[in-house]
């Protein structure tokens, strides 16, 4: 299977796609910081994932994986600075938060799924 088949890399690409959305409208002094920082925490995550999957060895995989979760961490802490420096509405919060919900859930279940392998 292809990584691009994966529920996880197709479901985090659409996290990605929230979190630029969200992002436009952050102060202009924000392009440095957490405008710069969430997109790049996004887009850590899918890309882990790939590289994780092109990787030889389950346990490379997996390290790869556990880097993407880290990056799922990571972008959350932002939301709730985002949120609490009023960039973001309680709606788009929660929208985003939910997604990522659903991507920790897809990305443990495939660790878990690489740990039965490797």
């Amino acid at each position: 299977m292809e990584y691009i088949d994966l529920e996880v890399w197709k479901e985090s690409r659409k996290l990605v796609k929230m979190v630029y959305e969200a992002t436009k409208s952050f102060p202009k002094e924000e392009i440095y910081g957490l405008t710069n920082q969430l997109r790049r925490s996004s887009c850590s995550i899918p890309s882990n994932i790939a590289e994780g999957c092109g990787r030889k060895t389950p346990n490379d995989t997996i390290r790869f994986l556990h880097i993407s979760r880290g990056s799922l961490y990571e972008l959350e802490t932002q939301l709730y600075l985002s949120l609490d420096q009023n960039y973001l509405s309680e709606k788009e919060f929660d929208m985003i938060i939910s997604q990522i919900v659903l991507c920790k859930k897809l990305l443990n279940g495939f660790v878990n799924y690489y740990n039965t392998i490797g």
